[in-house]
């Protein structure tokens, strides 16, 4: 998922960004907060350490084997979560199992480095990438537009800002921007 140079350290640097966010709002004494929150840094670092550039780290051809069993187990768990019917569980499922996807398309491709070909899909199937690239830019635009204040408040802010919703909202815009970029490339 190796974008060309400065786009890609911006990348690294915007999902580690989201990562350590996530991370802190583990802190959250909330029912179900500490395991989404988990869910969300794990998958942020694991989006920096695929974005860094390839002059930067060659990763073993197993790590993408690693990447595949870790986040196929991830997608069991968030196909558990989402029985409940509950659509964030349900954007969890279709997170991990793009990782999955990207680290299998990583793990097919002769060095491991899909996209390097400029910008065509060497690695990936030209359908799945583009039902993905549509949901992401789905939800990329459909979360933005809920950022936008509606003129009323929700109520009361919390008293820290790891628990407001509107950062909450933005660090996911955040993943999912940068999962759309990351799709660009395979």
């Amino acid at each position: 998922m190796h974008a060309p140079g400065p786009a890609a350290w911006l990348l690294v640097t915007l999902c580690a960004a989201t990562s350590a966010y996530c991370l802190l709002r583990m802190r959250d004494p909330g029912r179900g907060v500490r395991s989404t929150a988990g869910g969300e840094a794990l998958m942020g670092l694991a989006m920096a350490v695929m974005a860094v550039p390839a002059a930067a780290l060659r990763p073993p051809a197993w790590a993408w084997v690693c990447y595949t069993v870790v986040f196929g187990a991830a997608a069991l768990r968030a196909l558990w979560a989402a029985r409940a019917g509950s659509a964030h569980h349900a954007h969890h499922l279709v997170g991990t199992l793009a990782m999955v996807y990207m680290a299998w398309a990583m793990a097919s491709t002769p060095g491991g480095h899909a996209g390097h070909g400029g910008g065509h899909m060497s690695g990936g199937v030209p359908l799945v990438t583009g039902l993905l690239l549509v949901y992401y830019a789905g939800y990329v635009l459909y979360t933005g537009t809920r950022l936008v204040p509606a003129g009323g408040t929700e109520g009361p802010a919390p008293s820290h800002w790891t628990g407001r919703t509107e950062v909450v909202r933005a660090c996911r815009l955040a993943m999912a921007t940068g999962m759309l970029a990351m799709l660009l490339t395979v």
